[in-house]
């Protein structure tokens, strides 16, 4: 059961015992609405998920920092990851521009660190790719236009059971 349908239930002060005996008071209501239980490897899928994700997130606060350092200094550059990494580099690498050489060296780090980042964002996104050839529901939905490998797995990993895309085939046929 989802946390937030027991937690009316809760009497008082949370604690072990009281928790328990909210589950099972919830767990009598015929309205009650069960999580489904999810297997290891759905588990591991997700975990990969949220690994990725993560580095996403370290990515693109990385990338914000190093934007914010060289906007005050009065170096703007485009929008997209992929111009921003490619000036970043060239900025390091032209001594002609006016940057301290504290700034450079600190870019330089920043830009070790995003290719680092980068790097690992493409490792998970093999792992996720890899894992997704392997699996028949995961293939099935990557036919529909825009689902790739990582919705995919993301959704089959989200959904609980393996056999419902199996059972929505069976109901279309």
């Amino acid at each position: 059961m989802s946390p937030l349908y027991v937690r009316p239930y809760v009497k008082v002060h949370k604690n072990d015992d009281r928790d328990a005996e909210a589950i099972a008071e919830a767990a009598t209501h015929p309205t009650m609405s069960f999580v489904a239980v999810k297997s290891e490897e759905q588990l591991d899928l997700q975990a990969v998920h949220r690994a990725r994700e993560r580095q996403l997130h370290n990515r693109t606060r990385l990338i914000n920092q190093a934007r914010g350092f060289l906007t005050e200094r009065g170096v703007r550059i485009g929008t997209s990851r992929q111009v921003f990494q490619r000036a970043l580099g060239e900025l390091i690498g032209d001594p002609s521009k006016q940057l301290s050489s504290a700034m450079t060296a600190i870019l330089s780090d920043m830009a070790e660190e995003l290719s680092a980042i980068n790097n690992r964002v493409a490792e998970l996104d093999r792992e996720i790719a890899a894992h997704a050839r392997r699996n028949a529901d995961m293939r099935r939905l990557m036919e529909i236009s825009g689902i790739g490998p990582t919705i995919a797995s993301a959704l089959v990993a989200a959904v609980g059971d393996g056999g419902c895309f199996a059972r929505a085939r069976d109901l279309s046929a």
